[in-house]
């Protein structure tokens, strides 16, 4: 009997050596997929995108305002430009909004309502990009014409906007990326230490002074990192944006203006695009992709400087 429970142990030990084996390898292989399928895109991108630097001129191409392919002038300064004011904007709405909520699920809501509200936000992230945009075309866009655009009257009179613009963007752009700021912030803040917030209230600080000296410095790392991924999606958004910021390509001069982005832009020109367009269309990507792979740059960098710091 025995040498039979051995034998049947043994089996069994070989079967789920077997499986494990076999998990590796699908692993590894999913590994090597998305590693190759990351480097083909990235030398299709550059291949097809960087013989228009050559063509137009990396000058001309990258600090020229005017976008203008009916008359051959490819200058992407405007677009960088309404790309990145867009971006910026939306940060400045969504970061104060994104970790004063991460602050508040973890800290101050009771765990039963902090899980469904959290729920509730990260449902946000499974809505499509172009409802979002809808909705802005529908609500954001006409409050901005309706109430903000009287309130900028006060100090210039001669404003004027068509509520497509800038700052409809950066709203709808904000909502977007408030689920990956929230939702990281929240993981981040909740995995300090709790001898730490016990430390500080031990010294006599209050709850505030706690969170905002000791609980949010800790976990800036993973704040930090919720902020750079946020800061990607804005990036990257098409739809959403071209719906609502008026794809003009100019460059901004207020919040109030209407704006052309790089992804937008691609998006509208390249099923009609010839040789040469499709060429700029191309080199703008490269563009978008090497503004992206430089914000991941960053957060890598950001982040290990700060686990430097605190070890």
């Amino acid at each position: 009997m025995r040498i039979i429970t051995i034998a049947s142990e043994q089996k069994r030990r070989r079967s789920r050596s077997v499986r494990e084996a076999t998990i590796e390898r699908l692993l590894f292989l999913a590994g090597i997929v998305g590693a190759l399928s990351v480097a083909l895109i990235t030398v299709f991108l550059f291949a097809s995108g960087l013989p228009a630097f050559a063509n137009f001129g990396l000058g001309n191409f990258l600090f020229e305002t005017r976008w203008s392919p009916t008359n051959g002038v490819y200058g992407t300064l405007a677009l960088t430009a309404g790309t990145l004011s867009v971006t910026l904007t939306a940060l400045v709405i969504g970061i104060p909004s994104g970790v004063a909520c991460a602050v508040f699920l973890s800290e101050i809501l009771p765990p039963k309502a902090a899980r469904a509200f959290k729920f509730a936000i990260e449902l946000l992230a499974g809505i499509p990009s172009v409802v979002y945009g809808f909705f802005g075309l529908i609500v954001v866009v006409p409050a901005v014409r309706m109430y903000i655009l009287p309130i900028v009257r006060l100090w210039d009179p001669d404003a004027h906007t068509t509520g497509l613009s800038i700052l409809s963007g950066a709203i709808i752009l904000a909502v977007m990326i408030l689920p990956t700021i929230v939702s990281l912030s929240e993981n981040a803040i909740s995995s300090v230490p709790e001898e730490y917030k016990e430390a500080s209230l031990a010294l006599g600080a209050n709850k505030r002074q706690t969170i905002a000296r000791v609980l949010i410095p800790a976990a800036k790392s993973g704040i930090l990192a919720s902020i750079i991924l946020g800061m990607g999606r804005a990036v990257g958004e098409t739809m959403a944006v071209l719906l609502i910021t008026g794809n003009a390509a100019v460059m901004p001069k207020s919040l109030l203006d209407p704006v052309a982005t790089l992804t937008g832009t691609i998006a509208m020109e390249m099923s009609y695009a010839d040789t040469s367009h499709q060429q700029a269309l191309f080199a703008v990507g490269v563009i978008l992709f090497l503004i992206i792979m430089l914000l991941n740059a960053v957060a890598q960098t950001a982040a290990k400087r700060m686990g430097a710091r605190r070890s």
